[in-house]
């Protein structure tokens, strides 16, 4: 089977855009590839190293949360990026090699210290963050990697690093394929993005009584003031996770009743609600039998194989730049 590789942050708990984005994704390729799933302690300290006091638990969450979500560690390989070593070597002997005006070009490495400015991000680890990036990918020689268009620009980088290195020693790494990932931007409570950075999420481990609540809170369409006021679906956040959890024609009735002032948006928001948890009940189910041995195992068996597999392509690596032998 052809190697897949992808990972996800701990920088909070998994929300249903995280889900929706991208885990559903993993989980649905897991038995199609040799898939290795990691958690990118090492990526988050680019943004929370002046306090990454909750690092440890939000690491645990996040792995009860990929369990939950149906990752599975008899099929795919789990483990913390920070327990695999061979992340950082790959990296640091990358960055050797590294032009810095590839790392100044990628598009989001502006638009992160434009959106991120409660942070100082002036940094080395933040710049060079698609450098170790591309050793998470290249590591394991992954053939594929699944990514949302935004990060395309990280894996080209990724292919060009490996071209250079190719170039410069010996063809040690073979350059990835992207498998692009359509996904639907998921809305946050406040109308934006749904993202950790803006506080506006609904968290995958949220009850059914968080998930009743937190959508009495969403924001609707702002030129809806009453409840006899028609609305317009189209502006209405609420909306947009209709036609994510609810089918068509439900989705078509209610922007009918909400064009027409039939439903107010209480409602609308409950049934919505409804939807969301219905959806959310095998994963609460999987959550309830997760146990810290679970965790514990699936993180030992998954950084064992990851430790393997690393270590032969960094014998290679190590070989063909001189730090091996006479």
């Amino acid at each position: 089977m052809e190697r897949l590789v992808s990972g996800i942050q701990p920088t909070g708990k998994m929300h249903l855009g995280n889900w929706l984005g991208a885990v559903q994704n993993w989980v649905r390729l897991q038995s199609q590839y040799d898939a290795f799933f990691f958690v990118a302690d090492l990526h988050s300290l680019t943004t929370i190293y002046q306090d990454p006091s909750q690092m440890a638990q939000a690491k645990y969450d996040l792995v009860v949360d990929l369990l939950s979500a149906g990752v599975d560690p008899k099929q795919a390989c789990i483990f913390f990026q920070s327990d695999v070593p061979a992340h950082s070597e790959l990296h640091l002997i990358f960055s050797m090699i590294t032009p810095l005006p590839w790392l100044e070009r990628v598009p989001t490495y502006k638009d992160k210290i434009d959106e991120i400015r409660d942070k100082d991000l002036n940094t080395y680890g933040f710049l060079g963050y698609p450098v170790l990036q591309a050793a998470d990918i290249l590591l394991y020689k992954a053939a594929v990697v699944p990514v949302g268009r935004d990060q395309l620009p990280h894996l080209e980088l990724t292919r060009e690093i490996a071209r250079r290195f190719n170039h410069l020693y010996q063809p040690v790494f073979p350059e990835p394929a992207d498998q692009i990932t359509e996904n639907q931007v998921v809305l946050g409570l406040d109308g934006r993005k749904m993202s950790k950075s803006y506080g506006n999420t609904i968290p995958l481990s949220a009850t059914a009584d968080d998930v009743n609540r937190l959508l009495k809170t969403m924001v609707t369409d702002p030129a809806r003031v009453r409840r006899t006021d028609p609305g317009t679906p189209e502006v209405c956040p609420v909306f947009s996770y209709h036609k994510i959890f609810n089918s068509p024609e439900r989705c078509d009735a209610v922007a009918s009743d909400c064009r027409t002032a039939a439903i107010g948006c209480i409602a609308c928001k409950q049934e919505c609600a409804d939807r969301i948890n219905e959806r959310l009940t095998p994963v609460r189910e999987r959550r309830a039998s997760i146990t810290q041995e679970t965790v514990t195992d699936a993180l030992a068996s998954g950084a064992d194989r990851a430790r393997a597999v690393a270590m032969q392509t960094m014998d290679a690596v190590k070989s063909v730049v001189g730090l091996t032998g006479s």
